[in-house]
């Protein structure tokens, strides 16, 4: 079975970037899209990004448009999401998810972004 692994998160201050990272393992690996979601202490998990594997479109939640840049690689079996200008708010555990074969939904184990003041 197919897994996630998310990587690339950290400590970050005001106004600074990061990329994550998330690469699908496994030879039988498809998905019809992936996404990043996000939770924050004491809050639900939400989404973030999503990008469709086939013709690449893209979708963003509010908070995020225009700072942040969801990608994937030639094989889509991996994505990106770069975050620039990174505010107090974007601190969350970032989960990358995957729409697999039969409605399978492929899950991360998250990667943590804290905001350091």
């Amino acid at each position: 079975q197919a897994q996630l692994v998310e990587s690339g998160g950290g400590l970050v201050q005001a106004g600074g970037s990061l990329r994550l990272s998330c690469a699908a393992s496994g030879r039988t690996f498809f998905s019809y899209a992936m996404a990043w979601f996000r939770q924050a202490p004491g809050k639900e998990r939400e989404f973030v990004a999503f990008i469709r594997s086939s013709g690449g479109s893209t979708n963003y939640t509010d908070s995020v448009q225009g700072r942040f840049t969801i990608s994937t690689n030639k094989n889509r079996n991996a994505v990106y999401l770069q975050m620039n200008n990174l505010e107090r708010d974007d601190t969350a555990v970032y989960y990358c998810h995957a729409d697999g074969l039969g409605g399978y939904h492929y899950w991360g184990q998250g990667t943590q972004v804290t905001f350091s003041s």
